[in-house]
């Protein structure tokens, strides 16, 4: 299993580009740490979840 933001997800084995896909994500508006480091937004379709890895993704919003 994966936590992602706070959530047990089974993921082990794909990458964070499928991921983010899957999930709705726009790439261009949020970042990712993967096991407290910020993954580069040209190493999402090359990172593959494992066991026990800790995600967070951060959407930027845009406000003022």
């Amino acid at each position: 299993m994966v936590k992602v933001n706070g959530t047990d997800l089974d993921l082990a084995g794909k990458t964070l580009a499928a991921y983010l896909e899957a999930s709705g994500y726009d790439p261009k508006r949020i970042a990712v740490e993967c096991n407290g480091e910020i993954v580069p937004k040209a190493q999402y379709g090359e990172t593959v979840f494992r066991d026990g890895d800790t995600v967070e993704v951060v959407s930027f919003v845009g406000g003022g």
